[in-house]
């Protein structure tokens, strides 16, 4: 199976996208077809032994549309695509100042007629039937030309979209109104006013085309963020080729280049750092608010920003495989996914066109029935087809999606779909794992506590031989141990005759000392008296830390308590989850012991410990079935099962590949905030959408009986299709700029 993006062109409405959706599907080999009218994009995944690209290229063109296939390396330069954009939008610029200055000339000699009122020196010349015509033709000809063309498209397919009431809306009032024009001795004979009904048809096009345009620039507000992450790449970087410092542009840089990076330069690329030291502003890629210190060994992430040092870096990932083109990559896929709420208003729009055309007819037999008037029948008629408009409905859920999901990438949240964004504002529990999502995931020293205290430097002593002995050990409690000694700034120095005991300790001499570091167990196998520190080891066993002596010379002098350190700002996310009324559950596969001490320093208050991986997913089917929705958060390969069970999978984005695959949602920083940050949007998006689907019902039932005149019979008034047609232009353009207002969301604090 493979999956493309497409880039679509020629979509007016929603009516459009379910109809590209149905060409997609009808593809054979096509799996699934999605269309983001707001996104205007096609997301296909198909089986790439009975179709391609070009065959779903083809099916797309061949229904009126015009289809790109995205480019893989997202960071790529679009000039072409931006010139095209750009193009498209000088062009209807002008059809919208053509068609405007022309129905300004046209409604000016119409307001004697639409008023009844008689202005001296008025230039009642311009309302002249001949010269409205002429002054008409070029309004529909070319400047409404699109609608025509695209009501013809839908017509031969058997389907109707919003250019298709368009259409037949200002179609019929032209046509009407070149009927009077001709023959205006048969309205006379009749006892009709020959009334002509052509400033109605320029000035509903105008309306119409400068609605348009107004959403194309709302819309590509939409996605802002996803402008602003391509932006966030360096343009060249600075590399040794043939051991001389070259400048090339960041397409040019390979997998494997030595790169440069001096103080406040941007890190180009992905890669390890081989040399040198600095501190790196991270916070536009990962979120991440403080500046994070890097050394040799450490790997950097391109585009982010140097501060301080200069440094060498051997590059590892490059144009589509970096670190930011992924989150980009991962974005517009959320960005063209569609959530679950959309539905409903897939399936109006789906009938909504036909319904409307049907009503129309109805409209003008009953008003030419009851009332005998072709004129109010017609008026109503085509105010009907103009002000029934299925965009707002279809730009009500895609729009907010979008910013709710770039918003998300600004706050160092990877959304992979609108569906996980619908649902995490409705999560009742969250389920945390412990090691690397609650903790930092790697042993650290926590006590250092020695017999004689600090006096005369007696604990930097002693940590000197504790750092020494344990850096020639490939043991994980070893290494934090060498990394507290650096820490506070140590210098360690080489142990002779090291040896390691398994199950037990390492041991060797440092400048004379025979040193020992180990289990208590150990310690009594080789008769060293612990009494000295042994209330001290309690403290630390009951505490859940690992308890390592040291003894010098056959003599206890520390003991040290090693943990998984919790992350510092755990605790204070699960209690704003639990003013949120969220339960939150640690799951873990540690002991029970070691789970509670972890659990009573963050306030979890439910734990299920001892878990195996395979039980993981169990765990949270149970909590399922009781009815709630569950969110299960994790970082390593054992959670993944379970991130993909839950309703919600976030993954640590520091943990591995694949749980970060497994899951919905992926918190770049690692910071459980980012839990919080994420319901928190969730709600904003969805009470966004459910403004806009409101917006859009309630403008669509409340107008079409006004426009239908209903109120006639009651106030004597017909609303206007002038009128119908800005209220139309108007409706798609509300509800985007709504939509918009997502881009001010900021995470509570108060929560």
């Amino acid at each position: 199976m493979a999956t493309q993006v497409f880039k679509l062109q020629g979509m007016s409405c929603a009516g459009c996208a379910r109809n590209i959706e149905k060409v997609i599907a009808a593809v054979p080999g096509v799996t699934t077809g999605s269309v983001n009218f707001g996104a205007e994009q096609a997301a296909v995944t198909y089986d790439d032994q009975h179709t391609s690209v070009d065959k779903i290229q083809a099916a797309i063109a061949a229904a009126g549309y015009g289809a790109q296939a995205a480019a893989d390396d997202v960071l790529a330069p679009a000039a072409d695509e931006e010139q095209e954009r750009t193009a498209a939008d000088r062009q209807l610029r002008r059809k919208v100042i053509f068609s405007g200055a022309i129905s300004a000339l046209l409604v000016i000699g119409s307001i004697p007629a639409m008023t009844g009122l008689m202005i001296p020196g008025w230039p009642m010349w311009l309302h002249h039937a001949w010269l409205q015509l002429v002054l008409t033709t070029p309004v529909m000809l070319w400047a409404g030309s699109s609608f025509f063309i695209n009501a013809g498209k839908a017509f031969k397919r058997h389907t109707a979209t919003m250019d298709t009431l368009v259409a037949i809306g200002t179609g019929t009032a032209f046509l009407y109104s070149l009927w009077p024009t001709l023959y205006p001795q048969w309205f006379v004979a009749q006892g009709l006013q020959p009334d002509v009904y052509f400033e109605a048809a320029a000035v509903i096009i105008a309306l119409l085309l400068l609605g348009r345009l107004l959403e194309r620039r709302a819309r590509r507000q939409t996605s802002a963020a996803i402008r602003q992450l391509m932006g966030l790449q360096a343009k060249t970087a600075r590399i040794l080729r043939g051991g001389q410092p070259v400048d090339v542009a960041i397409a040019d840089v390979l997998v494997g280049d030595i790169v440069l990076v001096r103080p406040g330069e941007k890190v180009p690329v992905d890669g390890a750092i081989m040399a040198g030291a600095s501190t790196l502003d991270e916070a536009l890629v990962t979120g991440e608010s403080q500046p994070v210190q890097k050394q040799a060994g450490d790997e950097v992430i391109g585009a982010t920003l140097n501060q301080t040092g200069s440094f060498q870096f051997r590059a590892t990932r490059v144009g589509k495989d970096t670190f930011l083109a992924q989150i980009v990559k991962l974005v517009q896929q959320a960005q063209g996914s569609k959530a679950p709420i959309q539905r409903l208003a897939d399936q109006v729009t789906g009938w909504f066109v036909p319904a409307v055309i049907t009503l129309a007819i109805v409209t003008f037999v009953v008003w030419f029935t009851v009332v005998g008037n072709v004129t109010l029948a017609l008026i109503t008629t085509v105010s009907v087809l103009i002000i029934a408009c299925p965009c707002a409905l279809g730009l009500a859920t895609p729009t907010s999606i979008m910013v709710g999901t770039g918003k998300g990438a600004e706050q160092g949240i990877l959304i992979k779909g609108a569906e996980s964004l619908e649902l995490a504002h409705s999560l009742k529990t969250i389920v945390l794992d412990k090691t690397g999502t609650v903790t930092c995931g790697q042993p650290s020293v926590t006590d250092f506590i020695t017999v004689k205290g600090t006096a005369n430097g007696n604990e930097l002593a002693l940590l000197q031989l504790a750092g020494s002995l344990e850096q020639l050990s490939e043991h994980p409690l070893a290494a934090a141990v060498v990394e507290y000694a650096h820490r506070q700034q140590v210098t360690l120095v080489t142990a002779q005759d090291f040896g390691a005991i398994a199950g037990s300790g390492v041991q060797g001499a440092i400048a004379g000392r025979w040193v020992q570091m180990g289990t208590a167990r150990w310690m009594a196998e080789l008769g060293i008296d612990t009494q000295p520190l042994k209330a001290a080891w309690d403290q630390l066993e009951q505490a859940g830390k690992t308890a390592v002596w040291l003894a010098v010379a056959g003599q206890v002098e520390a003991v040290l308590g090693i943990a998984d350190a919790v992350k510092p700002s755990a605790a204070e996310a699960i209690d704003r989850l639990h003013r949120m009324g969220l339960e939150v559950v640690m799951l873990t596969g540690d002991n029970r012991r070691t789970a509670a001490v972890i659990a009573r320093e963050v306030n979890i208050h439910q734990v299920m410990a001892e878990v195996r991986p395979d039980q993981k997913a169990a765990q949270i089917a149970a909590l399922q079935r009781t009815g709630q929705r569950v969110a299960m958060v994790g970082d390593g390969i054992n959670d993944a099962p379970a991130l993909a069970q839950a309703d919600v999978g976030m993954a640590i984005g520091t943990g591995t590949d694949v749980a970060i695959a497994a899951s919905d949602i992926t918190l770049i920083s690692g910071d459980l905030q980012g839990i919080v940050t994420a319901i928190q949007l969730s709600h904003a998006t969805m009470q966004n959408i459910r403004q806009n689907l409101f917006f859009a019902f309630v403008y669509n039932v409340a107008g079409i009986p006004i426009a239908a005149g209903i109120l006639y019979p009651v106030l004597g008034w017909l609303l206007s299709p002038i009128v119908a047609g800005a209220a139309m232009a108007f409706s798609s353009v509300s509800v985007v700029t709504n939509a918009l207002r997502l881009r001010q969301f900021r995470p509570r604090l108060d929560t």
